[in-house]
């Protein structure tokens, strides 16, 4: 094999695997930095928040619900259910002792929880939803599914509307007050309470359009959640804890490099490549490429 077969059988097919996996990656990654960032709590269940946008979808897509409906409608349904768990769960224990580890324990038994009641529900199977844009486009002699081009758009246009929101508008520059000092922000007249309660709610509200994206490429299953959420935390921590550019960065980092090193090397290997990376943010740049959501 020539080295230009080589770019386009071996090497752009992978690019674009890590590519589409890095846009997905960013996607259940957004909704739980923006919720660390401002509320401090590590959300143990926000892979779990993920996989119940992806059987909502499914169900509905069932009831022949549209899927381009599903991608406004399931959000909107989630932005409910994160509110009440704020407000039933979060707070009630968000002023004790140490935030961190209380919140992480009762969201890690929340995510547990969801977990074993969608297998109740649905059973332990695998489900595959219909793939909504069907063919495939050639472009520079390569052979690209036409809906996983669409992913990595649509999930592009997604990423930078959160961040003009956050970053550009009133309601964003509220968020990073109360990110930066609640205290300062609240004496300030920014309602805090309700910007906590809805900045968690839009989090769990992005992780239900990330379900429904996902579902036609990764399936459905009870633990979708679980084994998205390791390589998302991954992406937080070496991003920066509550910085959404820095786990656009890193999202797309570290997919590509999970991809590519899968040519050179045994993908076993990949994922240790790819947590070791995390550990070594960890050790020497704890705050990650970027900073936190009130900071950068």
């Amino acid at each position: 094999m020539n080295a230009l077969d080589y770019l386009q059988f071996v090497l752009a097919p992978q690019v674009l695997n890590g590519l589409t996996l890095g846009v997905a990656v960013v996607l259940v990654a957004l909704g739980l930095t923006i919720i660390f960032g401002l509320l401090d709590v590590i959300n143990m269940s926000h892979g779990e928040f993920y996989a119940i946008g992806a059987y909502a979808a499914l169900a509905l897509g069932a009831a022949q619900i549209n899927f381009w409906f599903l991608l406004v409608l399931v959000p909107l349904l989630m932005l409910p259910l994160g509110m009440l768990i704020e407000r039933t769960l979060i707070r009630r224990v968000f002023d004790g002792g140490d935030r961190h580890v209380t919140t992480l324990l009762v969201t890690f038994g929340l995510g547990l929880i969801v977990e074993d009641l969608l297998k109740a529900a649905y059973g332990p199977n695998t489900f595959r939803p219909p793939t909504p844009i069907t063919g495939a486009t050639e472009i520079f002699g390569i052979i690209l599914p036409n809906y996983r081009l669409f992913l990595v758009f649509f999930g592009s246009l997604v990423i930078c509307a959160v961040a003009w929101v956050v970053y550009r508008t009133r309601l964003g520059a509220m968020v990073r007050a109360a990110a930066f000092d609640r205290n300062m922000a609240a004496s300030l007249g920014v309602p805090v309470s309700l910007v906590y309660a809805g900045t968690f709610a839009f989090g769990v509200g992005l992780a239900g359009l990330a379900g429904v994206l996902l579902a036609p490429v990764y399936s459905v299953f009870p633990t979708m959640g679980r084994d998205f959420i390791l390589l998302a935390f991954t992406v937080v921590i070496v991003g920066g804890m509550g910085s959404i550019w820095g786990a656009v960065v890193a999202g797309l980092l570290l997919t590509q490099v999970q991809a590519l090193a899968s040519l050179v090397i045994s993908p076993v290997w990949t994922d240790p490549i790819v947590f070791g990376t995390m550990v070594a943010f960890l050790v020497f740049r704890p705050q990650g490429i970027f900073g936190r959501l009130g900071h950068a």
